[in-house]
């Protein structure tokens, strides 16, 4: 059966089997950002946003979202225009072998639309929650989520005031 899903700010039709799940919808389309982990919902390694709100892509049935917008972490920021989150987690060295950093940068974005800007220790450890690492520890995670917010509230106030000229 067609659906028609907004990934990413495109609207796809997408063939999908009634008990598909939208991780493997996702990946038998050609977005294999989002990762196959534990097919569990536990690891959240299939993080995605929908429609705005972090879910588990592999506890979603694809049927269950037909007109509904989805972001994965390459809707955040892409190689050539990485978002702060992801310049963040480099800077802070929070990438290491990867498999994770998808999720968890999904989860950051989340997090910082949530707090606006402003989130404290608990705010990220409670938003990173159910999202699974094995290599860094999450001290480096933690600390790349907290970078991204001050740079985030740097930009905000250093933008400049709008001044109206037509008087």
């Amino acid at each position: 059966m067609k659906i028609s899903i907004n990934i990413n700010s495109r609207l796809k039709e997408l063939e999908v089997k009634p008990n598909e799940t939208l991780l493997s919808a996702l990946r038998n389309n050609g977005y294999t950002e989002v990762k196959c982990g534990c097919s569990e919902g536990e690891c959240g390694a299939c993080l995605v946003l929908l429609d705005e709100k972090p879910v588990n892509s592999c506890q979603v049935l694809a049927m269950s979202i037909r007109n509904k917008q989805v972001k994965t972490v390459k809707g955040i920021g892409t190689l050539y225009l990485p978002h702060l989150i992801q310049k963040a987690f480099v800077e802070a060295g929070a990438d290491q072998c990867g498999f994770c950093s998808p999720g968890m940068i999904v989860a950051s974005y989340s997090i910082l639309k949530e707090t606006g800007n402003r989130p404290s220790k608990e705010d990220i450890r409670r938003g990173l929650d159910g999202n699974l690492c094995r290599c860094t520890g999450y001290v480096k995670i933690i600390e790349a989520v907290g970078m991204a917010a001050e740079k985030s509230l740097q930009e905000e106030t250093q933008k400049p005031e709008a001044v109206c000229t037509n008087m």
